[in-house]
C-alpha cells in the first residue's frame, strides 16, 4: 500500500499533556496542507509523541518507534518527540534505526519546519531540535494549546514544574514551570466554546503553582475568576493536578461559588507516612492534608477527591504502608489511582536505589486497591436514587454512555444512560444503579432535582 503525499500518522503516549502537544502538531501539519490518517501505511509522515515518565512508558515508547521504524517504506520519514526525546534524545536515535527526526518537549511548534528540512535536503543523521529554553511553544498562526475530543478539551494552562519531588523526572524533562498568560488562557476557552467544547479540564504538572512566575498570587484562583466571568456560558471547567499544601483558602472559596467550576479536585498525595513524604521531598504535614479536606468538605459537601499514591517507595516499611492504609480507610477518596514505585536513574531518589521486593509492591498495590474498591462501591451506591448531570460521550445500541461531573475524562468512571441520547448533549440522570467505578441510570422527567444541574446550550 503506497503512502499518500502530504499525510500523516501521529501516535500520543503518556498522559493527557501530551494529547494537547500533538493535537497542537497535528493542527500545524493540517494548516500546512498535510491530513491525518490512521493507517501508518498511507502516511509519508509519521510521528510518535513518546513519554519518558517511568520506565514502562519509556519501554512502550521504543516499541512503538521500533515498530513504524521496521515497516518504514522509502519517501516515509519518522518523527520522534515528546519527553523521551528531550531526556534521551541521543539514545533513541542509536536504539531505533531509520528515526528522521527528534522534538524536544517544548519544540512540538517546530514540527512544519522538521518535515520541511527532511524532504528539502536528505539527512543521514536524524535531525535534532531540542533546544534547551524555557518558553512554552507557540507559533505565529496561534496554535490552540489544547486537545478537543468531542464537547471536552484538555487546555494546558503552564508547562515544566518546579516541585523537588525525589521520585519525578519532569523538572529533568519539562524544565522549570512556565505559566501561560490570563488572557491567552481565556481567548482560547473561548474560542473552544465556540467550536462546541462544554467541558474544560485545566491541566499542568501543577495547576496550583499557575501564574508564580508570572508574579500572581494565587494564580490558579484567578485565573478561575477570569474564566467565569469571560465565559460565563462554559459549562464546566474541571481541575486536574494540585498540589498538597497549595490549595488556598480563596481557591476553595472560588470553587464553592460558581457553578461552572465542577465540585472535583485532583490532589496527588502520593503517600500518607511522614517519613516516606519526607524521603519523597514531598509535603509531609498529614495534618494539613486532614485539615484542607475537611475545611473544603465543609464549604463544598459534595466534593468528588481523587488521588494517587505510590507503594513500595524505598525504605516504606510494613507500619509506614499500614499508615498509608489507615488513611485511605479514614478520608474514604472517591477516586484513587495507585502505582508502584519505577527507579528513574538521574532523578534524586536514585541514591535510595530500588530495595522494596517487586513481591511486596504488588502486594501492596493489590491490597491498596481492593480497600479502594470497596469504598468507591460504598460511594457509588450512596447516588442511587439522586440525579446528576451527565455529559454524554458515546452511544453503544440502546445505551448511551457519559460522565457526571464526578469523573474526569480517561481516568475516572462512565455513567451507562437507558435509552439513545445525542453526544454532546448534557442530561439529567437519576441514577439507578452503582459498580465500584461505574453507575447506571435513566433520564430524569424533570431537571429540577438535579445535583451540579446546567442547563444545556
Amino acid at each position: 500500500m503506497p503512502a499518500v503525499k502530504n499525510t500523516f500518522h501521529l501516535v500520543s503516549l503518556g498522559c493527557a499533556k501530551n494529547t494537547v502537544d500533538s493535537d497542537s502538531m497535528a493542527q500545524l501539519l493540517s494548516r500546512d496542507g498535510y491530513r491525518s490518517v490512521d493507517d501508518p501505511r498511507r502516511a509519508n509522515v509519521l510521528i510518535v509523541n513518546t513519554c519518558g515518565f517511568i520506565g514502562t512508558a519509556r519501554q512502550e515508547s521504543f516499541d512503538v518507534l521500533q515498530e513504524l521504524a521496521d515497516s518504514k517504506r522509502d519517501g516515509q520519514l519518522l518523527i520522534a518527540a515528546g519527553c523521551l526525546t528531550q531526556r534521551y534524545g541521543v539514545e533513541v536515535a542509536q536504539q531505533v534505526s531509520g528515526i528522521d527526526g527528534i522534538l524536544g518537549t517544548r519544540r512540538w511548534m517546530d514540527i512544519v519546519q522538521v518535515v520541511r528540512e527532511l524532504r528539502q535536503t536528505p539527512h543521514p543523521e536524524p535531525l535534532y531540535h531540542l533546544p534547551d529554553d524555557a518558553t512554552i511553544g507557540t507559533d505565529e498562526n496561534n496554535t490552540l494549546r489544547a486537545s478537543v475530543a468531542g464537547a471536552s478539551a484538555y487546555l494546558k494552562i503552564a508547562d515544566g514544574c518546579r516541585r523537588p519531588c525525589a521520585f519525578c523526572a519532569i523538572p529533568l524533562i519539562k524544565g522549570t514551570a512556565v505559566s501561560r498568560p490570563v488572557d491567552v488562557i481565556v481567548d482560547e476557552a473561548r474560542r473552544l466554546r465556540d467550536a462546541g467544547v462544554r467541558e474544560l479540564v485545566l491541566i499542568a504538572q501543577d495547576t496550583t503553582d499557575y501564574g508564580h512566575d508570572l508574579g500572581l498570587k494565587d494564580g490558579l484562583a484567578v485565573l478561575l475568576e477570569n474564566l467565569t466571568v469571560s465565559v460565563p456560558d462554559l459549562d464546566w471547567l474541571r481541575v486536574m493536578y494540585a498540589f498538597p499544601g497549595y490549595v488556598t483558602d480563596r481557591l476553595i472559596d472560588v470553587m464553592a461559588s460558581s457553578k461552572q467550576i465542577l465540585h472535583y479536585l485532583d490532589m496527588p498525595l502520593q503517600h500518607a507516612h511522614p517519613k516516606t513524604l519526607s524521603r519523597m521531598k514531598r509535603p509531609s504535614n498529614i495534618e494539613w492534608v486532614h485539615n484542607t479536606l475537611s475545611k473544603i468538605r465543609a464549604k463544598i459537601p459534595d466534593l468528588a477527591i481523587r488521588t494517587t499514591f505510590i507503594v513500595g517507595y524505598p525504605g516504606e516499611t510494613d507500619d509506614e504502608y499500614q499508615a498509608l492504609v489507615d488513611f485511605v480507610k479514614e478520608i474514604r477518596f472517591d477516586r484513587v489511582g495507585t502505582f508502584q514505585f519505577s527507579f528513574e536513574p538521574g532523578t534524586t531518589s536514585e541514591p535510595l536505589g530500588d530495595p522494596v521486593p517487586a513481591q511486596v509492591k504488588q502486594e501492596r498495590y493489590e491490597h491498596l486497591m481492593e480497600l479502594q474498591q470497596g469504598i468507591s462501591l460504598q460511594i457509588n451506591q450512596s447516588y442511587v436514587g439522586k440525579t446528576l448531570d451527565v455529559l454524554i460521550e458515546g452511544v453503544d445500541k440502546k445505551i448511551s454512555i457519559g460522565r457526571s461531573y464526578r469523573d474526569a475524562p480517561e481516568i475516572d468512571g462512565m455513567v451507562f444512560v437507558e435509552g439513545k441520547a445525542k453526544i454532546g448533549e448534557m442530561i439529567p440522570v437519576k441514577i439507578t444503579g452503582a459498580m465500584a467505578y461505574d453507575l447506571a441510570g435513566a433520564p430524569a422527567k424533570s431537571p429540577s432535582t438535579t445535583l451540579r444541574t446546567k442547563t444545556p446550550r
